[in-house]
């Protein structure tokens, strides 16, 4: 715990896993309720965003509907345990997840389908939406602030996200729009890209790519973490 600060001081851990400056860091944790704040306010709108989606989805189905806003929501949720002093870190490793797949994604999708969404969204939306949701991913990255990221915590989400990858791409448990439950695209699914792929394709690729490396984040970190309690024990 650093005396300045009243924060846990920050662990030895490599680049690639805390690539936030620690000012930042401490900043963000300093102002907890705030950040907690803006990402509930945050859910509120992104809720709102897929109203439409929710009409012509079952209601069974509505929990892996709101990717974006269900990621803020469980930010939120984990920080505001922590500043309570009840840290979860099934709810943390949520949030890390959460906030990395689709903090990526959306920008990867803006981008994949750039002159669709450019013709059909208004500037500062598009660019609202591209910047927020890599703020996500600045966010996720201060997380091990707060958690180490236990096995069975990492199972949970792996468990959670990997259920979300099936029903947004592979098997849809009950119909939703277009047949999928993930954020619709503004293009139809089966129009064809590059390297042969559809555009249902392209953006599943995205989701697995970024799920895997968010699995592979959090489990790295962990052991980083351990290999530096032993070195210091």
């Amino acid at each position: 715990m650093s005396a300045t600060t009243g924060l846990a001081d920050r662990e030895p851990l490599p680049n690639y896993l805390a690539p936030v400056p620690k000012t930042i860091e401490d900043l963000g944790l300093r102002f907890a309720w705030l950040v907690v704040a803006i990402n509930l306010a945050g859910t509120v709108f992104g809720f709102w965003y897929y109203s439409g989606q929710f009409a012509a989805t079952p209601a069974a189905m509505w929990p892996w509907v709101p990717d974006s806003p269900m990621a803020t929501l469980l930010i939120a949720l984990a920080i505001a345990a922590w500043k309570l002093g009840h840290e979860l870190p099934w709810l943390t490793a949520l949030a890390f997840f959460g906030n990395i797949i689709l903090g990526l994604w959306t920008p990867y999708t803006l981008l994949v389908f750039y002159e669709t969404y450019a013709a059909q969204t208004h500037p500062l939306m598009f660019q609202f939406l591209f910047w927020s949701h890599l703020a996500m991913v600045v966010q996720a990255f201060v997380l091990h602030r707060i958690t180490d990221f236990p096995v069975w915590g990492v199972a949970v989400a792996t468990v959670w996200y990997a259920s979300n990858l099936i029903v947004d791409y592979f098997i849809p448990v009950l119909e939703g729009p277009h047949g999928v439950h993930h954020t619709t695209i503004p293009v139809a699914q089966d129009a064809s890209m590059f390297l042969g792929a559809d555009a249902l394709g392209v953006v599943a690729a995205g989701e697995v790519t970024f799920t895997l490396l968010a699995l592979f984040l959090a489990l790295a970190t962990a052991v980083k973490k351990c290999q530096v309690a032993r070195e210091q024990s």
